[in-house]
């Protein structure tokens, strides 16, 4: 498999080639990075294209690749000022042009993208921000699509991008903001209300923008303060969740749970621990405590409602309860109609019960919003 850097030679541009008349404080003794139509076989394997067929943009866009993929290349000071030179909007072009792939999951290319980005302009933290906000939306996009080795390792990436991102001086106010909503959808209850109370000092109330997300950030800061999500209990459960010790999980959210008995993302944790621990029976009634702690309209159960409908769902297709499950399952998707995961438990029901075309239905649809999407792929080529 070829390396993007494959299909970059590095050239000696003589002072009279027409190429070099475009390029402002242009230093012959420095070799420029020229991206060809096609990987070399092997970097530096093939014949160098003549000088006379090179345009700044060939240059432009291998420059851009260095950055991606060569960051500590001894020249790139050079590089970046022939850049911001030839195209000074470049900067905002490629920003666009990366949130569009990102939108149209075209992953891997924003990625690179952004990564150029922080190349040319390394003091800029906005450059590491757009990493975080790009691997956090592709790990809910993993996630949702079941392949969760994947989705953890995005997970990962965002973690160390915000944690830079938030040590930029001055201070990135948006860094905070998106930082803390990272963090309580990692049920990391405590760096949340941390981020988020930052994001209150350093924000301007100016515009209905800013205030809208002071609202909302200050919401958040008053449920966990209320209902003690910050609890060392708390985050030690979730933590022995995630590293696979449900039985240690239950003893620290039992413990919580005796003094917090009414927070219903406490009964989450503890249906969570016991679904993977196949007590079917134990985490079905926890997820519909959760649930009925979520009929107060002060609960802020709407953030985890999706997810408390598909975990009970789980448990109640193990129980051979698939009338229950399946409408479970469709009030969740209700909620969130563009969510694979839903789609492909879904399916998984309808196969349950041998309605094998309502299941192939399901399965494709998951594929439409997600061609990527490993179980809804295998589930349908096994149908088939």
């Amino acid at each position: 498999m070829s390396h993007p850097l494959d299909s970059v030679v590095f050239i000696d541009i003589p002072e009279d080639a027409a190429v070099s008349a475009a390029i402002p404080s242009f230093d012959s003794s420095i070799p420029l990075p020229v991206q060809l139509s096609a990987p070399l076989d092997g970097r530096g394997g093939a014949a160098k294209p003549d000088t006379s067929s090179l345009t700044p943009e060939m240059i432009l866009a291998g420059i851009l690749t260095v950055f991606a993929y060569d960051p500590e290349n001894a020249h790139t000071a050079y590089y970046r000022s022939i850049i911001t030179s030839i195209h000074p909007g470049i900067r905002e072009e490629m920003t666009e042009a990366a949130i569009l792939k990102a939108r149209n999951g075209d992953w891997d290319l924003a990625e690179e993208i952004f990564t150029a980005l922080r190349g040319l302009d390394p003091e800029d933290p906005r450059g590491v921000l757009n990493l975080a906000l790009l691997n956090d939306q592709r790990a809910d996009s993993f996630r949702n699509a079941g392949m969760d080795e994947e989705a953890d390792a995005c997970d990962g990436r965002a973690f160390d991008y915000y944690r830079v991102a938030m040590a930029a001086e001055p201070p990135l106010t948006e860094a905070f903001f998106n930082a803390g909503f990272f963090y309580l959808k990692q049920k990391s209850y405590r760096k949340a209300k941390e981020a988020l109370e930052t994001y209150l000092k350093l924000e301007s109330p100016e515009g209905d923008t800013a205030k809208n997300r002071m609202d909302k950030a200050r919401a958040i800061v008053s449920e966990i303060s209320s209902r003690d999500l910050d609890d060392d209990l708390f985050k030690a459960a979730y933590d022995y969740i995630t590293m696979g010790e449900e039985e240690k999980a239950l003893e620290s959210v039992r413990l919580f749970l005796e003094h917090h008995p009414r927070v219903w993302n406490a009964w989450f944790l503890l249906g969570w621990a016991l679904r993977r621990l196949e007590r079917w029976e134990d985490a079905k009634a926890a997820f519909t405590q959760a649930l009925e702690l979520g009929k107060d309209p002060n609960s802020g159960i709407e953030s985890g409602y999706v997810d408390i409908c598909n975990e009970l769902a789980i448990c109640l297709m193990e129980l051979g309860d698939y009338a229950q499950s399946r409408s479970w399952l469709a009030s969740a998707l209700e909620q969130d109609p563009e969510n694979v995961k839903i789609m492909s438990n879904l399916g998984t029901v309808a196969l349950r019960e041998g309605k094998r075309e309502e299941a192939a239905s399901f399965f494709r649809a998951a594929l439409e919003f997600d061609p990527k999407d490993r179980l809804a792929a295998q589930m349908l080529q096994e149908l088939s």
